[in-house]
């Protein structure tokens, strides 16, 4: 993926915040953890945004191209060839999809063969569903066999599949939002444990050690027992859970690992906000 300005701007902001951090709050330990979190999601969120909207766009791409496909079905069955009905959809408006359809009427023009054509076109785009429909189309053409059945069957093929991938995610919205809840319920309980239950069992063991007087205190056992040795493991933990929840997630509603960063992104972001920040405000209350 090639850098674009929202990179360079991210990869900047964050690289400030980071020098911030270290010029002013180089002695105090937790701020500057903070301060370096936040300078590594600033730098990390324009890449996670292009994945989501390179995603969004994927998405976009084959609906798009169920259209052009159901627009040259109808044209081949009026009795236009194809290569003449793949010409006259370029003055259709496909959105994210008109610089490739441009591009194939181009080159039909330019006389390349249709297949060798649709080859190009299949491949620029490099959708997966793209693919599939391009390579029935160019076999039946090759063939010589009935176009216009092979391309409504084809539509009608598309059609199903986001129809099918639709219903998935509404009908799995649910777990989504019980993921999140879980996620949120699960860090309140490591905070809880790290500030509340941690702290008492030291406490206990001090006091049990100081009380008997025998071996187990002279040795330094429960009384070493301290509450922040927890605190960076504790954090590992969540954003680890957070990763792959997020992944799951995606795999579960988009089918796709890579559709579940975004998702990950965010429950990494809110794992590290809140149980640093609660760190921070504790230490500094």
């Amino acid at each position: 993926m090639a850098l674009k300005k929202m990179h360079w701007f991210g990869m900047i902001a964050g690289l400030v915040i980071a020098a911030f951090g270290f010029i002013f709050f180089y002695k105090d330990e937790k701020m500057l953890f903070f301060l370096l979190g936040i300078a590594f999601g600033v730098v990390a969120l324009p890449f996670v945004m292009g994945f989501a909207l390179e995603n969004k766009k994927g998405q976009k791409i084959n609906e798009m191209f169920l259209e052009f496909t159901r627009n040259l079905a109808e044209s081949v069955a009026a009795g236009t060839p194809i290569s003449k009905g793949i010409v006259n959809t370029r003055k259709n408006n496909y959105g994210v999809l008109n610089p490739h359809v441009e591009k194939l009427a181009n080159q039909i023009e330019l006389g390349i063969p249709v297949d060798e054509a649709f080859q190009t076109f299949s491949k620029d785009i490099g959708s997966s569903v793209v693919k599939r429909a391009i390579a029935l189309i160019r076999e039946a053409e090759k063939a010589g066999g009935d176009i216009d059945y092979i391309l409504d069957s084809t539509a009608k093929s598309i059609s199903e599949v986001e129809k099918l991938k639709k219903e998935r995610k509404s009908a799995i919205y649910g777990l989504i939002v019980q993921g999140y809840v879980i996620f949120f319920i699960f860090i309140g309980i490591i905070i809880i444990m790290e500030f509340k239950i941690l702290p008492l069992t030291a406490g206990v063991g001090g006091f049990g050690g100081f009380g008997a007087g025998d071996d187990f205190s002279a040795t330094g056992g429960a009384d070493k027992l301290n509450p922040e040795d927890f605190s960076r493991p504790f954090l590992y933990l969540l954003l680890t859970q957070g990763f792959f929840v997020g992944l799951v997630i995606g795999k579960l509603t988009e089918g796709s690992i890579k559709a579940g960063l975004k998702h990950s992104f965010i429950l990494m972001i809110a794992a590290f906000l809140i149980s640093s920040g609660v760190r921070l405000f504790i230490s500094g209350g």
